[in-house]
Protein backbone atom coordinates (compact mmCIF):
# COMPACT_ATOMS: atom_id res chain seq x y z
CA UNK A 1 0.00 0.00 0.00
CA UNK A 2 1.72 3.52 -1.47
CA UNK A 3 1.72 5.97 1.18
CA UNK A 4 -0.44 9.37 1.23
CA UNK A 5 2.50 12.29 0.96
CA UNK A 6 2.69 15.14 3.21
CA UNK A 7 3.88 17.98 1.93
CA UNK A 8 5.44 20.71 4.04
CA UNK A 9 2.74 22.88 2.67
CA UNK A 10 0.72 20.38 4.13
CA UNK A 11 1.78 21.32 7.40
CA UNK A 12 3.14 24.73 7.69
CA UNK A 13 2.35 27.39 10.19
CA UNK A 14 2.30 31.24 10.09
CA UNK A 15 4.00 31.79 13.79
CA UNK A 16 6.24 34.36 11.71
CA UNK A 17 6.70 37.59 10.78
CA UNK A 18 8.98 39.30 8.18
CA UNK A 19 11.15 42.14 9.25
CA UNK A 20 13.68 44.50 7.95
CA UNK A 21 16.86 44.14 8.52
CA UNK A 22 17.16 47.43 10.51
CA UNK A 23 14.55 46.57 12.67
CA UNK A 24 15.85 46.61 16.67
CA UNK A 25 16.00 43.61 18.42
CA UNK A 26 13.56 45.45 20.80
CA UNK A 27 10.76 45.77 18.08
CA UNK A 28 11.35 42.39 17.18
CA UNK A 29 11.07 41.23 20.35
CA UNK A 30 7.69 43.34 20.95
CA UNK A 31 6.74 41.41 17.83
CA UNK A 32 7.03 38.30 18.79
CA UNK A 33 6.12 38.32 22.40
CA UNK A 34 2.71 39.95 20.88
CA UNK A 35 2.01 36.71 18.75
CA UNK A 36 3.90 34.14 20.73
CA UNK A 37 6.76 33.71 17.90
CA UNK A 38 9.36 32.07 18.25
CA UNK A 39 11.68 34.05 15.17
CA UNK A 40 11.60 36.44 12.54
CA UNK A 41 12.55 36.19 9.20
CA UNK A 42 14.37 38.98 7.77
CA UNK A 43 13.62 40.38 4.24
CA UNK A 44 15.81 40.31 1.34
CA UNK A 45 17.05 43.79 -0.04
CA UNK A 46 16.51 42.47 -3.58
CA UNK A 47 16.80 39.81 -5.86
CA UNK A 48 20.23 38.64 -5.46
CA UNK A 49 19.76 38.54 -1.03
CA UNK A 50 19.23 35.93 1.04
CA UNK A 51 16.47 35.17 3.72
CA UNK A 52 17.78 35.98 7.36
CA UNK A 53 15.98 35.03 10.70
CA UNK A 54 16.74 36.30 14.14
CA UNK A 55 15.36 33.35 16.64
CA UNK A 56 14.82 33.57 20.53
CA UNK A 57 18.16 31.94 21.22
CA UNK A 58 19.76 34.66 18.78
CA UNK A 59 18.73 37.39 20.90
CA UNK A 60 19.66 35.58 24.27
CA UNK A 61 23.38 34.72 23.22
CA UNK A 62 23.72 37.99 20.95
CA UNK A 63 22.21 40.61 22.94
CA UNK A 64 21.82 39.80 26.57
CA UNK A 65 24.40 37.36 27.17
CA UNK A 66 26.88 39.99 25.87
CA UNK A 67 24.86 42.45 27.90
CA UNK A 68 24.05 44.57 24.71
CA UNK A 69 21.01 47.12 24.34
CA UNK A 70 17.85 45.80 22.42
CA UNK A 71 17.30 49.37 21.46
CA UNK A 72 20.73 49.72 19.91
CA UNK A 73 20.75 46.83 18.10
CA UNK A 74 19.60 45.78 14.89
CA UNK A 75 18.20 42.07 13.88
CA UNK A 76 20.87 42.54 10.56
CA UNK A 77 23.24 42.44 13.43
CA UNK A 78 22.63 39.30 15.21
CA UNK A 79 20.61 37.31 12.49
CA UNK A 80 21.50 33.52 10.69
CA UNK A 81 22.01 34.36 6.87
CA UNK A 82 21.42 32.82 4.52
CA UNK A 83 19.23 30.15 5.84
CA UNK A 84 17.84 26.87 4.72
CA UNK A 85 14.25 27.02 3.31
CA UNK A 86 12.33 24.24 1.87
CA UNK A 87 9.83 23.85 -0.89
CA UNK A 88 6.10 23.64 -0.36
CA UNK A 89 6.04 20.54 -2.26
CA UNK A 90 8.76 18.42 -0.43
CA UNK A 91 7.86 15.37 1.59
CA UNK A 92 7.65 15.86 5.39
CA UNK A 93 9.74 12.66 5.25
CA UNK A 94 13.12 14.48 3.57
CA UNK A 95 12.21 17.69 5.65
CA UNK A 96 12.77 15.89 8.91
CA UNK A 97 15.59 14.40 7.19
CA UNK A 98 16.94 17.75 6.23
CA UNK A 99 16.51 19.16 9.92
CA UNK A 100 18.31 16.35 11.18
CA UNK A 101 21.70 16.82 8.75
CA UNK A 102 21.82 20.30 9.67
CA UNK A 103 20.95 20.45 12.90
CA UNK A 104 17.70 22.29 12.24
CA UNK A 105 14.18 22.99 14.04
CA UNK A 106 12.58 24.36 11.53
CA UNK A 107 12.36 26.31 8.33
CA UNK A 108 10.75 28.61 6.02
CA UNK A 109 8.69 27.30 3.36
CA UNK A 110 9.31 29.27 0.15
CA UNK A 111 7.22 29.67 -3.39
CA UNK A 112 8.20 31.81 -6.14
CA UNK A 113 10.94 33.78 -4.10
CA UNK A 114 8.18 34.79 -1.30
CA UNK A 115 8.17 33.45 2.68
CA UNK A 116 4.65 31.50 2.77
CA UNK A 117 5.17 29.76 6.17
CA UNK A 118 7.13 28.18 8.40
CA UNK A 119 7.26 24.39 8.96
CA UNK A 120 9.00 22.88 12.44
CA UNK A 121 9.53 19.63 14.16
CA UNK A 122 6.68 20.23 15.84
CA UNK A 123 4.64 20.39 12.63
CA UNK A 124 5.73 17.21 11.38
CA UNK A 125 5.89 15.12 13.87
CA UNK A 126 1.94 16.09 14.62
CA UNK A 127 0.79 16.18 10.88
CA UNK A 128 2.07 12.67 10.80
CA UNK A 129 0.44 11.38 13.94
CA UNK A 130 -2.87 12.89 12.66
CA UNK A 131 -2.30 10.61 9.73
CA UNK A 132 -1.48 7.83 11.50
CA UNK A 133 -4.85 8.24 13.85
CA UNK A 134 -6.86 8.58 10.33
CA UNK A 135 -4.99 5.50 8.84
CA UNK A 136 -6.33 3.59 11.44
CA UNK A 137 -9.99 4.32 11.41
Amino acid sequence: MSRKVITCRDVMNQRFAIVDGLTSVSEALKIMNENNYKKVIIKKRDEHDEWGQVLLSDIAKHVIAKDRSPERVNCYEIMAKPIVSVRQEMDIKYCARLFNSFGLSSAPVIEEEKVIGVVSYNDIVLSWLDYLEARAE
